[in-house]
């Protein structure tokens, strides 16, 4: 009969798996919004490890607001509003997850090198357990980061995408007759969400609670952190300040921005060849080879055997 310790240190551990188990079941089917300026909402997903691990991030608050840490939660705080992220994340809690992650994927990660180190067939691992697990703390560090830079770049690239398309329906309808601050409302309106409309959306709200337009230009380049959509907003302020017509500076702004769109698309036309080169050379030759070559050597294996 087991023994009555080892039967309760195998519930205890039992349960443990299960609540484990619940609790990550229950976090990958939760759904979050973040709430625009006009009240909608508009869903975004944070990786699962990040969900997971957020609700310790508490314990690291102190480090995360320590005087020595301002600056990167300074840079952290303004990388997570141009991505889109804020509401679900803030700088405090992004430094907590550049601790928390290397921590838990480090230790998953140490636990599974040794592991493999001590099968037959893992001599390579015990071999180089150290360099290993130093690997995956390093790579578990620089995570977090990573996944901010990728989707900000992300944001990034589908404002530049949908900006010139924008500038031309605002030509349009300014070139039309309407005023500026109109044709902009009525463009958001009728507009899918996406990055740019939601941008969009919160300049005009902040114009219409009595933030001058200037401002809201400015507030919007500065938040964004977009090349092209810093142009057009500082053009915009300029063109307010001297008295040009918008619509004149909208229409030269949509046709410099489908100028550098084309020569964004010619230069990944010119970059795919290069490429290819490598699925090629790994892939495609070796089946090439096999296929035409294949017979010739099973049948000088019979004519050997």
């Amino acid at each position: 009969m087991m023994p009555p310790l080892q039967l309760a240190m195998i519930l205890a551990w039992a349960v443990s798996i299960a609540l484990l188990a619940a609790y990550v079941t229950s976090v990958t089917q939760e759904i979050t919004y973040v709430t625009l300026a006009d009240g909608r909402k508009a869903e975004r997903r944070l990786p699962l490890l990040f969900r997971l691990l957020l609700p310790f991030a508490a314990n690291f608050r102190g480090v995360a607001r320590s005087p020595r840490m301002a600056t990167q939660r300074a840079q952290a705080d303004r990388m997570i509003v141009s991505s889109g992220m804020e509401g679900l994340l803030t700088g405090d809690e992004f430094l907590a997850l550049k601790y928390l992650v290397p921590i838990a994927v480090g230790g998953l990660w140490t636990a599974l090198v040794l592991l493999l180190g001590a099968l037959p067939v893992g001599g390579f691992f015990a071999e180089n357990r150290i360099a290993l697990i130093v690997i995956g703390f390093v790579l578990g560090y620089f995570y977090p980061l990573a996944w901010l830079r990728r989707t900000l770049r992300r944001r990034h690239l589908e404002i530049f995408r949908a900006l010139p398309f924008v500038l031309d329906l605002l030509t349009l309808s300014v070139e039309a007759g309407m005023d500026f601050m109109s044709a902009l409302q009525r463009n958001c309106a009728r507009r899918k969400i996406d990055a740019l409309n939601e941008e969009l959306i919160r300049m005009t709200r902040e114009i219409q609670v009595g933030t001058p337009r200037r401002v809201a230009l400015q507030n919007l380049a500065a938040r964004v952190d977009q090349p092209d959509l810093k142009g057009v907003a500082y053009a915009l302020i300029q063109a307010d300040e001297l008295g040009v017509s918008i619509g004149s500076i909208l229409r030269i702004q949509a046709e410099q921005l489908r100028g550098r769109r084309f020569d964004h698309a010619e230069k990944l036309a010119h970059e795919a060849p290069v490429k290819m080169l490598g699925p090629l050379l790994l892939c495609i030759f070796p089946a090439v080879f096999v296929i035409l070559l294949g017979p010739i050597l099973l049948q000088a294996a019979k004519n050997i055997f």
